[in-house]
């Protein structure tokens, strides 16, 4: 089995970069329990593997989905095997009861009948895919791909939580008391309960084309009142200084401009601006474009990294590829425009990808993971004891902007905050210690 070629397959279905080693992980298992010839698997044999990570393992029912979701593309990624023909109607995950929120124990039932009951009159259903449903609707909505893949994570795992329900017959009682179950057996965070929240309500009204109704009071996780990280400028330098190449381009970037991280990775080569040292911040949080600076001390290292970007392209375009992704209604506008230079991204993925679907040859962007690694790794070898994170570089020019002076509505804009009071958290942050008041011990 070619284990590179399967993890790309699994990339190429949008399945995020952190979560491939799992997949293989799930087949190898499967792969050694049935042994190395996959041409004669049945789907009992699937079935009783996921059985058995129910039953034997006591798997959660996100694991045991994840693992069903690695075997479904497996079988997907082997030249014309008959077990995927047959996937939806004869493969069935096992139902994993959640006695928190009050389900009774119904043995195992077919987790995949609570789709067919879709077909109730009072809910407007074009198909019994109630996940496909959900991306039809997020894109439908232009949500970004992170909110469509958050929302859909949260849906599923509400519905293993109610699996012996129709869906019609859903409603504020159960989605109370998945979010009780969150805050009190999970022990999530206020935001993260407050995002499940928002996937239920859309849940509900987008996709089942009905209210959720009252939820009434239901236990709500404690808000954690945290100051954000930040590093002095000479930690900055030597965290700095344990970085090289692209990292030190790309952090670099994200302390002389403020950007966020996804900021950084999706800025296109028509984003930068030289002559007017500005970064165009196009479709930041909450579909905003804003402008911000471009420092000067790396304008030089990213003109030469533009050059090497361009040759790659060049060499793209001389074989017929160098396509970028757009989004769709531009892709649809303008086809050629996938392939100019203008739309290629400033940190482009080492290596191009096949999109499953259009079989379409595209070059991502690179991964965030790639970035958020290296940081750590420099932090770490410069001896910086703080919990360092790319997103504190940040923090980092906000609060250093504010100490040389700068009005805070000015780094309000810079930094893209729609209300000011987002942005006057770094002026506690510059408040503490020996920024503000004087320790009585230091007058003795």
């Amino acid at each position: 089995m070619d284990w590179k070629a399967y993890s790309n397959f699994v990339c190429a279905n949008r399945v995020p970069v952190k979560h491939v080693k799992w997949y293989v992980w799930w087949a190898k298992r499967f792969i050694k329990a049935v042994g190395d010839d996959l041409s004669g698997v049945t789907p009992q044999q699937v079935n009783d593997f996921l059985r058995k990570l129910h039953g034997g393992e006591g798997r959660e029912a996100w694991q045991i989905e994840q693992a069903a979701e690695a075997l479904r593309l497996l079988f997907a990624h082997l030249p014309g095997h008959s077990l995927l023909s047959s996937w939806q109607k004869e493969i069935f995950l096992p139902t994993v009861p959640d006695k928190a929120v009050g389900q009774d124990d119904a043995g195992n039932q077919q987790a995949m009948a609570l789709f067919s009951e879709l077909l109730d009159k009072q809910v407007s259903i074009a198909q019994p895919d109630i996940l496909e449903l959900v991306r039809n609707a997020s894109r439908l909505r232009h949500y970004s791909r992170r909110t469509e893949q958050s929302y859909e994570g949260w849906i599923k795992r509400f519905l293993y939580n109610n699996p012996h329900r129709k869906l019609s017959r859903l409603g504020a009682g159960e989605v109370r008391s998945f979010l009780e179950y969150l805050a009190r057996e999970k022990k999530v965070a206020a935001s993260t309960q407050n995002q499940a929240l928002n996937a239920l309500v859309f849940f509900f009204d987008q996709v089942l084309g009905k209210a959720v109704g009252d939820i009434g009071a239901f236990a709500h996780a404690k808000r954690s009142k945290r100051l954000p990280v930040v590093l002095s400028v000479n930690e900055v330098k030597l965290m700095f200084s344990h970085l090289a190449g692209v990292h030190l381009l790309m952090a670099g970037m994200l302390y002389g401009s403020g950007l966020r991280l996804m900021e950084c990775m999706r800025l296109r080569v028509m984003d930068v601006d030289f002559d007017r040292q500005e970064l165009l911040v196009r479709d930041g949080k909450g579909k905003k474009d804003r402008v911000t600076i471009l420092p000067g001390r790396y304008q030089g290292a990213l003109k030469a990294h533009l050059n090497q970007v361009k040759s790659i392209h060049d060499r793209a375009l001389s074989l017929g590829n160098g396509n970028v992704y757009l989004p769709e209604a531009l892709a649809r506008k303008y086809p050629g425009a996938s392939k100019e230079w203008g739309w290629q991204y400033v940190f482009p993925a080492s290596r191009a990808m096949v999109v499953a679907e259009s079989g379409l040859v595209l070059r991502h962007h690179l991964h965030e993971s790639v970035l958020q690694r290296a940081v750590k790794e420099a932090s770490s070898r410069a001896g910086i004891a703080k919990k360092v994170s790319s997103h504190v570089l940040r923090h980092s020019f906000a609060t250093h902007m504010l100490e040389s002076g700068y009005d805070i509505r000015t780094i309000q804009e810079l930094l893209g905050h729609s209300d000011v009071s987002t942005t006057m958290i770094y002026t506690h942050v510059l408040n503490k210690g020996g920024k503000g008041v004087r320790s009585p011990l230091d007058s003795l």
